[in-house]
């Protein structure tokens, strides 16, 4: 069974392979969200870029990169990951709400398009 360690809020939680990280956040009490955030995102449909996250360990444990996160996160160091495109295979280390993980770059919709378009 995998284990996520929340590293801000000292907690690891079991979860089954496979797992949403998003969903297993929420299950154990843990916000993905930062600020309005909290009420302005999509519900994890990866449609906003707000559930970043950056991974601490176990990167190899993780479902690779998916489309929608190249784009929300072209700007982004390649350990920050949108929580609910990803899965979990094995034990991994998160920091939840990492400063610059959202609400600027390409992780709002008008930076996602100026990513895919160049600017």
């Amino acid at each position: 069974m995998p284990t996520i360690r929340f590293e801000q809020e000292g907690q690891q939680v079991g979860c089954i392979e496979g797992a949403n990280l998003r969903k297993a956040a929420l299950d154990a009490g843990i916000n993905p969200y930062k600020g309005f955030n909290n009420f302005n995102n999509c519900g994890g449909l990866g449609q906003c870029g707000t559930c970043v996250m950056e991974v601490v360990e176990g990167m190899q444990n993780l479902s690779p990169r998916s489309d929608i996160e190249q784009v929300y996160l072209a700007d982004r160091p390649a350990s920050y990951r949108l929580s609910c495109r990803t899965s979990v295979y094995g034990d991994v280390t998160v920091r939840t709400r990492p400063s610059d993980g959202a609400g600027k770059g390409s992780n709002s919709l008008v930076g996602a398009l100026k990513s895919l378009v160049g600017k």
